[in-house]
């Protein structure tokens, strides 16, 4: 069968944008950041974007570019006779389905917040009743969650089927200039707020003072892991859309540009946020509730609340769908590349398994409230902590080595298909960097992963 490939470079650019730009972003880096101090993190996940995510990225490209394969099959066409690499290709797919069996309740969640906004659900309410009314009220709702949970499994696999050039990627460019067209919308809107410009010197201006009061070492491994799960690195995610590009430019071109455009979607999230809670008078390092309470508070404060409350968790909608239709799409692209399936087949045994795989994540906030899983988590921080302490920076490794090591693929032959085309070429001499000092760093954020805070 016949690979298909992207009608577009911009296709390319933006599906894997849209598969890197998804929570983490415009929800974890705002409430990490406000954590650690502000715009000394900030610098610090700058950094270890470049020494790390960057690097990382174009491998997983070229193992995907260079193969024409997806996860299992892209490892068996490249690696040395003999060698059992495409194993980690097993574990890709395994990765990808725990994600979403998570992924797809917490896109519901944004899915029904912009709908009780547009709807005026919020309008007239006490601060104080967004809390039990609102999130915790859905939590404990089975019904309402499962509902939310189904329309974005099934609007997702739809888009899907209809292939690559008129599903995924038609329907990711729309999205993404959404998204980037609201983004610039809240942006500005939350910098016109008297007072807002209080929260933009916290977020952007580097405060050494704050960030020694939350600790220096603390903001640095904040940052590190920032700067490395925010692409997604290391279930083949990414890997797959190497598989459907062309051999035009560079992978270290392609790689820089989405992660700007990934990285350029999470700070503009911060300064939407950041200035809305100095001028409301909200602590910025609210944690993980930012999103869903301490926000629709401010917007609820706020003149035009109910528009800006729709149109933002509308932002959040597209963030967090352009991640779970582009993770389908590698679902999808697994299961014709290893059994041959027709995309319609594809379609209705991986959209009817995730449905019923997600059904545990929705149930352990309500009917299985009391099980307890990893560590004494719930279902959905268990199936969160397997995906982004275990599988993410122990693929990631994998994929290193594979490439730059005698026993995998070899640095040559990944040096010579990372810089096939025009643009950025990565130096040959970064190879001891790659080889000693990146696994260092990767293991480091692999060990602090699993070791219990």
């Amino acid at each position: 069968m016949k690979r298909e490939r992207f009608q577009s470079r911009l296709g390319f650019l933006l599906v894997s944008a849209g598969c890197a730009v998804g929570i983490g972003n415009v929800w974890k880096f705002p409430y990490v950041t406000g954590e650690n101090g502000g715009g000394v993190f900030v610098l610090f996940y700058l950094l270890f974007l470049v020494l790390m995510g960057v690097p990382v990225l174009t491998m997983e490209l070229a193992v995907g570019r260079a193969s024409r394969k997806s996860a299992v099959l892209s490892y068996k066409a490249l690696e040395p006779a003999g060698s059992k690499w495409h194993i980690h290709g097993w574990f890709c797919v395994a990765g990808c389905c725990l994600l979403m069996m998570f992924y797809t309740t917490v896109s519901g969640w944004m899915l029904g917040y912009f709908f009780k906004f547009a709807a005026g659900s919020f309008s007239g309410l006490e601060s104080e009743a967004v809390d039990s009314m609102f999130f915790e009220g859905m939590l404990g709702n089975p019904t309402e969650m499962s509902i939310w949970m189904v329309v974005t499994v099934l609007a997702g696999f739809l888009i899907c089927s209809f292939g690559l050039q008129k599903g995924l990627e038609r329907i990711t460019k729309v999205m993404m200039v959404g998204l980037l067209g609201l983004i610039a919308i809240l942006a500005v809107h939350s910098l016109t707020l008297p007072g807002g410009m209080e929260g933009v010197k916290f977020y952007l201006l580097p405060d050494f003072q704050r960030a020694a009061e939350a600790g220096i070492g603390n903001v640095i491994t904040a940052a590190m892991n920032q700067a490395f799960f925010t692409l997604s690195l290391g279930i083949a995610a990414m890997e797959v859309f190497g598989s459907y590009m062309g051999r035009d430019h560079t992978l270290t071109s392609e790689a820089i540009r989405i992660c700007s455009l990934d990285t350029f979607v999470a700070l503009v999230a911060g300064l939407i946020i950041f200035p809305a809670c100095t001028a409301y008078g909200v602590r910025p390092d609210s944690g993980p509730s930012l999103i869903f309470i301490t926000l629709p508070k401010v917007f609820l404060n706020m003149t035009g609340g109910r528009l800006w409350g729709a149109l933002f968790f509308l932002f959040m909608t597209f963030a967090s769908f352009s991640t779970v239709i582009a993770v389908f799409e590698n679902l999808q692209a697994n299961s014709i590349d290893n059994f041959g399936w027709s995309r319609k087949k594809a379609t209705v045994v991986n959209c009817v398994f995730i449905l019923i795989a997600s059904f545990p994540c929705v149930l352990g906030f309500n009917v299985w409230s009391d099980l307890q899983l990893i560590g004494g988590r719930g279902v959905l921080d268990s199936e969160d902590f397997l995906v982004s302490n275990l599988l993410l920076p122990l693929g990631s490794l994998v994929y290193l080595l594979f490439c730059v090591s005698k026993w995998g693929w070899g640095y040559d032959k990944y040096l010579e298909e990372a810089n096939a085309g025009q643009g950025v070429k990565m130096p040959r001499g970064l190879k001891p960097y790659f080889q000693f000092v990146l696994p260092v760093l990767i293991l480091v954020i692999l060990i602090q992963g699993l070791i219990p805070s």
